[in-house]
């Protein structure tokens, strides 16, 4: 846990910088007023819940209103995603849950990433010598580690809820009895390939008449209803012993290539509370969670982005070809020395500080201007070579952010991984597929070490990377983050910009175009930035490809001073169907 990070901060801090005001436009559309960056007049209070689903949003609210705290509400957001949602999160999952505790000013760390299993071997997903396609990987019951979503939620909910566990998972039990409405996007998936063709799949998705269910039918999920019913009741120990713990281990050793997830992994698994990773940018602190989590290369691009290099530039708002481009290169920097060095500590000596270094920063901030195609990673302080890998991180994610009435608060990103996870289903919900999130190749062809490669009890290297972000008294200021894939970084950077820098309303951040630059091409919501800023980039070396990767579903808000005190400036990515609500 992290105690009042800022007060060590200060001492360290980098010059203050004001934000300008000036009214803008993105791809000629008028953008809203600018906000100047001051400090809170009151401390931030709830309720305020953001998340993918408008179900799971009520549910959150439902807990606040009943005096639960930001984790108590977080458990009845995760169980009802998991139902009405279940192609990006859920009880088969991991996640890494940021909480921030008013009262201390603390915030902690739940590190519920997946874990490979005792049996696992660097060659986890070789087959004849060779590595397996990546879909038959993510398909095979090789492709599932030990669970830790609920693990997480059940160690932070200890520490910081206020409410009874059993009390917590009503609106999903209910829902999943009685039915919830197939939404247009879940709907979409359910029509899909891959995962929603398995077995599993196939049977929980096929009405009694032999079709599929589509947009506006009920569905319901009774075995879900009873696994939530026995969490509710026995805690986190049902998915460690028992029926449903036996029947996870059953699922993964089906064919196609069974997996050797055991009960004894499932028995050992335990969530780590970490020290949150904190720096300061502007007049602000950005806490982020420590490695395996890539947060230490979200904060790299915003030290990045407030070097003398970069600054200046990104200053031009967000209707400047100059500003985006000298983003996207800030990006490809980030990614070069993420896919060299991050992994699970526990395995690999991560450099954060090195990574961090003032000077190291502003190098590789100084290279930006002339990069002409992708980067190479640098060598931090500390640094021992590795390989750069290409680990894939599909879609199959969600993010979710609560603050209630004493202002604790909660950044959690939340993950099966894939589309429906491995597409294996156990009690109602879906397994993942994690630890395709590792290097499928130990080395490089020339036999280098990669970090990221498996290893027994190892956790994969993730891109989820939940903001929380505090003033410089420790105060509270506001939260974000998105799912994403290896695109969460450059997604969860676009919203801090949009915010922190360019000064722009939550939501107006959120929805402005997504650019990725990870290696030698862009993707990009290319309809968005329109046909001027579009040529503009081009001319500078930035041609846009539709993004490949799984698009943004940012969720979030800032604490925004008023003559009342303050009030919450919240937001909802406008390409997926979540809401952000306050009372």
């Amino acid at each position: 846990m992290s105690k009042s990070p800022f007060r060590s901060l200060l001492v360290a801090a980098l010059a203050l910088s004001l934000a300008g005001c000036q009214t803008a436009t993105v791809g000629g559309a008028p953008t809203p007023a600018r906000t100047v960056e001051t400090p809170p007049a009151a401390p931030a209070r709830g309720p305020f819940v953001a998340a993918a689903n408008p179900l799971a949003v009520e549910a959150g609210m439902a807990v606040l209103r009943r005096g639960g705290s930001a984790v108590d509400a977080a458990v009845a957001v995760q169980a009802v995603l998991g139902l009405v949602e279940p192609q990006s999160s859920g009880i088969g999952g991991g996640a890494f849950i940021m909480v921030y505790d008013a009262d201390t000013q603390e915030v902690t760390t739940y590190d519920g990433r997946e874990t490979a299993p005792a049996a696992a071997t660097p060659e986890l997903f070789y087959e004849n010598g060779v590595p397996l396609p990546f879909m038959d990987a993510v398909l095979s019951g090789r492709s599932t580690g030990a669970p830790g979503a609920v693990a997480a939620l059940a160690m932070a909910q200890e520490a910081h809820g206020t409410l009874a566990w059993s009390s917590l998972f009503g609106d999903a039990e209910r829902l999943a009895r009685d039915g919830f409405t197939v939404s247009p996007r879940l709907a979409g998936f359910i029509a899909g390939g891959g995962q929603a063709r398995t077995r599993w799949a196939t049977e929980y998705f096929t009405r009694p008449d032999g079709a599929r269910y589509v947009a506006g039918d009920t569905l319901r999920n009774p075995a879900y209803a009873e696994t939530v019913a026995t969490l509710a009741r026995d805690g986190i120990a049902a998915l460690r012993t028992g029926p449903i713990a036996e029947a996870i281990v059953d699922t993964v050793h089906a064919e196609p290539r069974p997996g050797s997830l055991s009960a004894a992994d499932l028995a050992a698994y335990r969530p780590i509370a970490r020290d949150a990773l904190c720096r300061p940018f502007r007049v602000y602190v950005i806490c982020v969670p420590p490695p395996p989590s890539s947060g230490v290369a979200l904060l790299q691009l915003m030290a990045m982005a407030e070097s003398p290099t970069a600054a200046p530039v990104l200053a031009g708002g967000e209707t400047s070809a100059d500003a985006w481009t000298m983003f996207a290169q800030l990006q490809r920097l980030m990614y070069a020395d993420r896919d060299r060095y991050v992994a699970d500590p526990a395995f690999v000596g991560v450099p954060v500080a090195g990574l961090l270094d003032e000077g190291y920063v502003a190098s590789r901030a100084a290279l930006a201007p002339g990069l002409t195609g992708a980067a190479t990673a640098g060598t931090p302080p500390g640094g021992v070579f590795r390989a750069p890998d290409a680990t894939r991180e599909p879609s199959g994610t969600s993010h979710m952010v609560i603050v209630d009435a004493a202002g604790n608060a909660v950044s959690m990103t939340t993950t099966v991984e894939s589309i429906f996870g491995s597409g294996r289903m156990v009690a109602g919900f879906f397994l993942n597929n994690q630890l395709t999130d590792f290097s499928f190749s130990p080395t490089t062809a020339e036999g280098a070490p990669i970090a990221n490669a498996v290893a027994a009890g190892k956790r994969p290297r993730s891109s989820m990377s939940p903001v929380i972000i505090l003033d410089r008294q420790g105060r509270l200021v506001g939260a974000m983050g998105s799912p994403g894939g290896t695109s969460i970084l450059a997604y969860n950077a676009k919203g801090l910009i949009g915010t922190l820098v360019w000064g722009l309303p939550v939501q107006a951040a959120f929805d402005l175009p997504n650019l990725v630059a990870r290696g030698p091409g862009f993707g990009a919501d290319t309809s968005r930035f329109g046909p001027t800023l579009t040529e503009q980039l081009a001319e500078r070396g930035i041609v846009l490809q539709p993004n490949t990767s799984e698009n943004s579903g940012l969720h979030g808000g800032l604490w925004r001073p008023d003559s009342q005190g303050g009030h919450w400036d919240g937001g909802a990515d406008d390409r997926r169907e979540g809401v952000a609500r306050t009372e």
